[in-house]
């Protein structure tokens, strides 16, 4: 589970789970809460149940807990947003629209929002398309090779952000390596063919389709295979059957992931900054360049208020539909489906062709930012590679230059302190939040979730905006400007993912194990240490490398809050793309890149691939557990 707006090209987090994707973890819950012995009833009068706040305030951890939360909740997610409503709606203590009329007679304002509009639209469109299609062919349909296409579609697992976005423009961009080759051959060809609305859509199409990848194929798991039998026995076709049986189960994941596909359209940063040239620039790089600027910080506070608007009312929107009780499941209990032949030879034909020529797109970025990582610039420029054109210079000027290898290590440094801190801290509150659930509670972890439905870029400036002076509840210490806010403004973007996983771990937990160490003369804190950290120190792990994984490229927030002398990788990325003056930064550019891709490859196999083939080895050998048993 992400934040909404990690799968946009423009910040290279991992991709998000829609609210519906909950329904484990508040299961388990559910299910914790119901296996939990009842406490006795004399000693309700005097300690009141186990989730009133009487009970609550008899826990010194709850109290310790309680303010440290309330504490960095108020500095950090309520006062930077109050601050910017305050600064765009009363900028002299009077309520005023100022802001809002010099918004709609900005021309060019009202022409980013419209882009903005536009692309969300034509992704919700598209992404679904190519995501449905590749679902399809490597989960439902029989193709053949369909593990080498999966392995081609998940790329964008481990590779997006500013890192995909920089990949594409330097090997279709105006001086990228295949627009330099196609030069050779024809001198008159138009070098900025691959910019503008065209060239953002066609990537950010490519590049979102993870959520359909991870999220839509256990979806498709949900299908009732003898549903699909019986359809076959009453002579359903194969669309029929796709039609009618299939995409109904896949239509409340399909809905979430639609409207989240929409939200990163509408606050893509990266992919308009770095391809849509001067024709075709989105909300949020606009924001960027008026916040520069103190005359013109208020429209940009109002866009991004209108992006925050728009993410809430999605959201809601998505949630009603979710309560609404409107989808349907086709089974109770579930065959497990079978892959299923086309029984049309020219439509076998065709998805085969169509399935492959996907393949190759999304395939051949990292192929060539492995290769060219290996290649001097001056090749890559020329549009020719030969053997003597391979290098390892590349990697030597990395490891071995403190100026290039310094945004990597300033990047690992801020993303392995947020990932940690942000789970540290939330054991303690996802604990207290899941054992004591009264009306404080609910508050509280309603304001933890407000960096998941507000917009990056209106956190950032929020944060900018509010400690560029000295605030009281910091200290009165100024913020903006150094190296703190950043790593601050990590920890917040953070807090909902972990908070949400880590309260699903401890619901997990039965109660009794606490139970039995307290009768065994344990503390609470004792036995938090002692029982509970152990049991959900799994997930914990999993969350902090899935946290560090998508905060390595991050450009989104670093670019309103790097300090100068620590500018981390997304931004010294950001730099490399602009023109043909970085030819140097070119290759090194590459060999970050590569860099990323393996620790992010290794991350999502420590995460997903260790856990499934320890999960599929324990269903497929009931024989060896029952020897054990015996």
């Amino acid at each position: 589970m992400t934040d909404p707006h990690a799968s946009d090209p423009g910040n290279g987090s991992a991709p998000v789970l829609p609210p519906s994707a909950a329904m484990t973890g508040e299961a388990g819950a559910l299910a914790a809460t119901a296996s939990a012995p009842e406490p006795r009833r004399e000693k309700r009068g005097k300690r009141g149940k186990p989730g009133s706040i009487r009970a609550m305030l008899r826990s010194p951890m709850a109290w310790v807990t309680g303010i440290a939360v309330i504490c960095f909740a108020a500095a950090f997610l309520v006062l930077p947003n109050a601050a910017l409503l305050a600064t765009t709606f009363f900028p002299d203590g009077q309520f005023s629209i100022r802001a809002v009329e010099k918004l709609f007679g900005s021309e060019r304002a009202l022409k980013t929002l419209g882009n903005s509009f536009l692309l969300a639209i034509t992704l919700s469109i598209t992404v679904n398309v190519v995501g449905v299609f590749i679902v399809l062919v490597t989960q439902y349909f029989k193709i053949r090779g369909a593990k080498l296409l999966w392995l081609g579609y998940a790329t964008t697992l481990i590779y997006g952000g500013i890192v995909l976005a920089a990949g594409y423009n330097f090997i279709y961009g105006k001086f990228g390596f295949f627009t330099n080759m196609m030069v050779n051959w024809w001198p008159d060809m138009d070098r900025d063919w691959f910019s503008g609305f065209f060239a953002v859509a066609f990537v950010m199409t490519f590049a979102t389709t993870t959520n359909h990848m991870l999220f839509l194929s256990s979806s498709l798991g949900k299908v009732d295979y003898a549903s699909i039998e019986a359809a076959k026995l009453m002579g359903a076709s194969s669309w029929t059957i796709l039609r009618r049986i299939v995409l109904p189960v896949m239509k409340p994941m399909l809905f979430a992931v639609t409207v989240l596909t929409f939200l990163i359209g509408l606050g893509a940063l990266t992919a308009p900054l770095v391809l849509g040239g001067p024709d075709f620039q989105t909300v949020a790089p606009l924001i960027i360049d008026l916040s520069r600027s103190p005359v013109t910080r208020d429209i940009a506070a109002l866009l991004a208020i209108v992006l925050g608007v728009a993410t809430i009312i999605l959201l809601a929107i998505m949630n009603r539909a979710e309560k609404s009780g409107v989808y349907f499941s086709v089974a109770k209990v579930a065959t497990p489906i079978e892959k299923q032949s086309i029984r049309n030879p020219f439509a076998n034909v065709v998805v085969h062709v169509v399935a492959y020529v996907l393949w190759v797109i999304y395939l051949i970025p990292v192929v060539l930012i492995a290769v060219f990582s290996f290649v001097d610039a001056r090749s890559i420029l020329a549009g020719t590679i030969t053997l003597d054109s391979f290098t390892l210079d590349n990697y030597i000027t990395v490891f071995s230059s403190a100026a290039a290898i310094r945004p990597f290590i300033v990047s690992v440094v801020y993303s392995a302190l947020a990932s940690v801190i942000v789970v540290v801290g939330l054991l303690f509150v996802a604990r207290v939040l899941q054992k004591h659930r009264n009306i404080f509670t609910t508050a509280i972890e309603y304001v933890l979730h407000i960096p998941w439905i507000l917009p990056i870029v209106l956190i950032a400036l929020a944060l900018v905006m509010t400690f560029d002076k000295p605030q009281a509840i910091v200290g009165n210490i100024v913020l903006t400007g150094t190296p703190v806010l950043l790593l601050i403004a990590y920890i917040c973007v953070k807090i909902p993912f972990t908070l949400r996983l880590l309260k699903a771990a401890f619901a997990s937990v039965p109660d009794s194990l606490e139970d039995a160490s307290r009768i065994l003369g344990a503390g609470s804190l004792t036995a938090f240490r002692r029982v509970l950290i152990p049991l959900v120190l799994p997930t914990a792990a999993a969350i902090t490398a899935l946290n560090f994984n998508s905060l390595l490229d991050d450009y989104d927030a670093a670019i309103f809050l790097y300090h100068p002398l620590f500018r981390p990788l997304g931004v010294a990325i950001q730099e490399s793309t602009r023109g043909e003056n970085n030819l140097d930064a070119m290759p090194i550019t590459f060999v970050y890149t590569v860099l990323l891709m393996i620790i992010m490859g290794v991350t999502m196999y420590l995460v997903y691939g260790r856990g499934s083939r320890a999960g599929s080895s324990k269903t497929t050998s009931p024989r060896r557990r029952r020897k054990r048993a015996s």
